[in-house]
């Protein structure tokens, strides 16, 4: 399974009117940080094995762009049904735009790099492989910490809601989530919220990648133009499109 350079394109449009929409007085840092990284960002697969979620160049955006709208209808549910929203709308869209932020690599290189060992690819499933050449962090880890680097300021709920998103799944999130005493139980939503719309979200993509035969093609991520500098942004979204 892939996408085509239109749907790429229309998807990055759409995410960044969810931060037109969404985001308010951090909004040209977090422009400027899309634009440092729209080549890598732009082309990123969501996940690195086929029959994971989103293994395709374009991935990782249009599964932000469904988590982001997933949060918002979930969200509104969870109100409906009784729930406490402790959280503002921003903060529930900035850490659903956000949560796999570090899928996209530390900001100057890649997280993922396509697999090339046919092997690997055919057996395995494998369609992309991790960059060894990264210092290792959890994704939701490296998420926060590019955020930092590029001074975006986050709020308590954002950072449990980044950090905590993958739920049980990561073991590293057990002292959060197993509480024995009331106290120490997760106070705010934004984390149940959050991490059920990530879990849907992934689910569809399996089913839409099922539905369409089970397959998909690593793409090759650049991460400069042919000239061998940063792509700007005004060329950015074109230059790479154009060689798909």
């Amino acid at each position: 399974m892939s996408l085509t350079a239109e749907k790429i394109a229309k998807n990055y449009e759409k995410h960044l009117k969810i931060v037109d929409t969404y985001i308010t007085d951090r909004k040209d840092q977090v422009k400027a940080m899309l634009t440092k990284m729209e080549e890598t960002y732009i082309m990123a697969p969501a996940s690195g094995k086929s029959w994971y979620h989103n293994a395709f160049g374009g991935g990782y955006v249009d599964h932000v762009n469904r988590v982001v709208e997933y949060a918002v209808k979930q969200s509104r549910l969870y109100e409906e049904m009784g729930g406490t929203i402790d959280y503002t709308e921003e903060e529930l869209v900035f850490a659903a735009l956000f949560h796999d932020l570090g899928k996209i690599g530390d900001g100057d290189k890649p997280n993922y790099l396509p697999q090339t060992d046919k092997w690997r690819q055919d057996k395995l499933s494998e369609m992309y492989t991790n960059n060894s050449d990264l210092d290792f962090m959890l994704i939701p880890d490296r998420s926060l910490f590019i955020l930092q680097k590029n001074g975006i300021k986050v709020s308590q709920k954002e950072f449990l809601g980044i950090r905590l998103h993958d739920g049980v799944f990561d073991e590293a999130n057990k002292a959060y989530f197993f509480s024995y005493q009331e106290s120490s139980r997760q106070k705010t939503s934004i984390v149940s919220v959050l991490h059920s719309a990530d879990f849907l979200a992934s689910k569809v993509e399996y089913d839409i990648w099922k539905r369409n035969g089970g397959s998909s093609k690593p793409t090759v991520v650049k991460t400069k133009s042919s000239t061998g500098r940063p792509v700007k942004s005004s060329e950015g979204l074109t230059n790479i499109l154009k060689n798909l």
